[in-house]
């Protein structure tokens, strides 16, 4: 009787040690993506066709770390290797005339692999320590180029993520600095439509082409958000008689149009290898109507693929809202704005 007592002891410990955790006890950034990957998996919102997760850390100004890396706790690291591991979430990128379609099934799972504060320090080990960690290869691999003083093709990343096996996603950012919430004394949009750069931006479409194989490509990430100088606060704002029609305000008008040059200029230099990408950020600043998504989009003619970043939180101090309430605040209007393609471009949320 004790030796079975004892075994019936010993099972119920080993139990206790095996059972998960309630969700009551699990950490605020582990149910938030829990419920991310199920959301996206069920198709609560249908028209997501991808997710691209962004892996990084950071120290702010007040001494906090945003730790938003898949790997900020063991918790988190077991939850989103469950989640992203699930059949759903699709790997290898689909191609037609070189332009990118949606999985037959499911949504493709990528990531920016923590390519440094830039985000344009790209290796083949940054990459495959990312996919190490996920337990899964990404479709794309997400960086920036940063335009600096100078605009050229970024030969060398594109080629490193592509001998990876992967498909490069480059994001043109017109940019001198990496200071947020300023006008750039150089790469207005203005400046961009009169044409003052088209002789570097049909090299770097020529360079594009010559490369031979398939590109993801975005101008003017998060365009509805100011701390980005393609932001309409920093081209005109919302009056609307200083440029093209008087009934549109001036800033959303002026993006809407570089973005058309850019890429009639890379029609121009042939590189009809390139999906273009139309990225906006769920919430977007100001939250005024003339800076609303729409007013900035070129339309369907020009844009392959509709983008939104959805973050939970990204510093310790914000109260994170639910992917899904997040979401929610753009879904319905990109779906009437567009049929196209919707991707998560971005996701993540910081370590509480």
């Amino acid at each position: 009787m004790r030796n079975i007592l004892n075994i019936l002891l010993l099972l119920l410990f080993l139990s206790s040690c095996t059972t998960e955790k309630p969700q009551s006890e699990l950490s605020i950034k582990t149910t938030w993506i829990n419920q991310t990957f199920k959301t996206i998996k069920y198709q609560d919102f249908p028209r997501i066709k991808a997710v691209s997760w962004w892996q990084e850390r950071w120290e702010n100004e007040d001494g906090s770390i945003s730790d938003l890396r898949i790997n900020s706790s063991q918790e988190s690291l077991d939850a989103f290797r469950i989640g992203i591991n699930d059949a759903f979430f699709q790997t290898t990128a689909r191609f037609d005339n070189n332009k990118l379609l949606p999985p037959v099934q499911g949504g493709y799972f990528a990531a920016f692999p923590d390519f440094g504060g830039p985000e344009d320090n790209v290796t083949a080990q940054r990459l495959n320590d990312f996919e190490s960690l996920a337990q899964k290869p990404v479709t794309w691999a997400y960086f920036s180029d940063n335009w600096y003083n100078d605009i050229h093709f970024p030969t060398d990343a594109v080629q490193t993520i592509h001998q990876s096996g992967r498909v490069p996603f480059i994001r043109m950012m017109a940019r001198t600095t990496l200071d947020e919430n300023v006008a750039d004394p150089n790469y207005s949009m203005q400046n961009i439509i009169d044409g003052n750069f088209d002789a570097d931006l049909l090299q770097w479409f020529q360079d594009a082409a010559n490369t031979g194989f398939p590109l993801l490509v975005e101008f003017g990430t998060e365009v509805n958000g100011e701390w980005f100088p393609w932001n309409g606060v920093h081209n005109g704002g919302a009056t609307p008689t200083n440029y093209g029609d008087p009934n549109l305000p001036d800033g959303p008008e002026r993006f809407r149009d570089a973005y058309r040059h850019i890429i009639d200029l890379s029609r121009q230099a042939g590189s009809n290898n390139i999906t273009w990408f139309f990225h906006i950020d769920a919430a977007g600043q100001p939250a005024e109507s003339w800076n609303d998504f729409e007013n900035y989009y070129p339309g369907d003619n020009y844009i392959d693929w509709v983008g939104v970043s959805v973050y939970g939180a990204i510093t310790p101090d914000e109260t994170p809202m639910s992917f899904a309430d997040k979401l929610n605040l753009v879904y319905d209007r990109i779906t009437m704005m567009t049929n196209k393609p919707l991707v998560i471009l971005e996701t993540g949320i910081v370590e509480f």
